[in-house]
C-alpha cells in the first residue's frame, strides 16, 4: 500500500495525543501526582493539540477535503465513521473535562473517566478501520489494535513523563512502568514481523481455484497507470525495508528505551519523545509500505 504521509502524520500524533490524554484522566482517577489547575488544564490543552493536528492531518490525502463531512454518514456500518464521530464527541467531554477542574466540580472524575474512555475508543476504532480489511493479511489482524493502543500508551506515556519532569514532579515508579511498557511493545511489534516474516494468504491458485495446477497471469489488471496501481501496488526493495525496520526498532524502542533508564531527566524526556515519535513515523510508513493487497493478484503476483 502506497504510505499517504497525511495519515502517518494522523495516526502518530493523533496517538500520542489520546494516550497523554488517557494519562491525564487516569492521573485524575487515581491519584498518582498532586497537579496544580493549571497543570492539569496545560496538559489537556496539549494533548487536544496533538489531536487537532492529526484529525486536520487526516484530510489532507483527500483530494477534495471539504467532503469530508461524509465519513460521518454510516457510523453502523463503517470503522471510519466511527472514528469520525467519537473525535469529534471528544472535544465536548474533554471541554467538560476542563471545566471541572477549574471550577473544582465534585463530577470532575466522571468527565475523567469519559475521556479516558472516549481515547481508547478512539485508536481502537481507528486500529479497525485497518484492521478489518480482508483483503491485506497484514492489516486484518488481531495485533493490529493491540499496537494502536500501545503505541498511544507509550508515546502518550513518554510525553507525560516529560511534562512531569519540566513541572519539577517526581516521576517514582513512572519510569520503570514506562520501561516494561516499551519492552513489551517492543515484543509485540516482533511478533507481528515473525508472523508475516513469508508471503502467505491469497495466491493466484485460490483466487482462481485452480488449486492443483500453476497459473499465471497472461495479461495485466491494468494496462495504463490507475488508482489501483498507484495506491495498492507499492514496491520498495527488500534491502531498504530491511534497513527501515533496523531504524524503527532503534528510534522507536531501543533508544527511548535506554534515555528511559540512563539519563532520566527533562532534556533527555523530550529527546526520547522526537526520538519516538519519528521512530513510530517509520513504523506507520513500515505499515503500509509492507501490506499486500490481493489486487497484486491481478498484476502477476502469485502470492500476498
Amino acid at each position: 500500500m502506497h504510505p499517504a504521509f497525511s495519515v502517518l502524520i494522523f495516526t502518530v500524533t493523533a496517538g500520542a495525543g489520546y494516550g497523554l490524554l488517557g494519562w491525564l484522566s487516569a492521573n485524575e482517577l487515581f491519584t498518582w501526582w498532586a497537579l496544580s489547575i493549571g497543570m492539569q488544564i496545560s496538559i489537556g490543552t496539549i494533548a487536544m493539540v496533538l489531536i487537532s493536528i492529526g484529525l486536520s492531518a487526516s484530510t489532507w490525502h483527500l483530494a477534495n477535503p471539504k467532503n469530508a463531512w461524509r465519513s460521518f454518514s454510516c457510523f453502523r456500518t463503517s470503522w471510519l465513521s466511527r472514528e469520525a464521530v467519537f473525535a469529534i464527541l471528544l472535544y465536548p467531554v474533554a471541554a467538560m473535562y476542563a471545566a471541572a477542574i477549574y471550577f473544582q466540580w465534585e463530577s470532575v472524575s466522571i468527565w475523567a473517566g469519559l475521556c479516558l474512555l472516549f481515547s481508547f475508543i478512539i485508536v481502537f476504532v481507528t486500529a479497525m478501520i485497518y484492521a478489518s480489511l480482508k483483503t491485506i493479511r497484514q492489516w486484518h489482524h488481531p495485533l493490529v489494535p493491540i499496537l494502536y493502543l500501545l503505541f498511544a500508551a507509550m508515546s502518550g506515556g513518554l510525553a507525560w513523563a516529560f511534562l512531569l519532569a519540566w513541572n519539577d514532579l517526581e516521576l517514582g515508579l513512572l519510569i520503570p512502568v514506562l520501561g516494561a511498557l516499551v519492552a513489551f511493545t517492543t515484543l509485540t511489534k516482533l511478533s507481528y514481523f515473525w508472523l508475516f516474516k513469508v508471503p502467505g494468504g491469497s495466491s493466484i491458485q485460490t483466487a482462481t481455484s485452480f488449486l492443483k495446477q500453476k497459473v499465471r497471469i497472461l495479461d495485466a489488471g491494468h494496462s495504463a497507470p490507475s488508482f489501483l496501481n498507484n495506491e495498492f501496488i507499492y514496491d520498495v526493495a527488500s534491502v531498504k525495508l530491511l534497513r527501515m525496520r533496523w531504524l524503527m526498532l532503534s528510534t522507536t524502542f531501543v533508544i527511548p528505551f535506554g534515555l528511559l533508564y540512563w539519563l532520566p531527566n527533562t532534556l533527555s524526556l523530550a529527546l526520547a519523545f522526537v526520538i519516538m515519535m519519528a521512530g513510530l513515523l517509520t513504523e506507520r510508513w513500515l505499515f503500509f509500505a509492507e501490506a499486500r493487497h490481493v489486487v497484486r493478484l491481478l498484476h502477476g503476483q502469485q502470492r500476498v
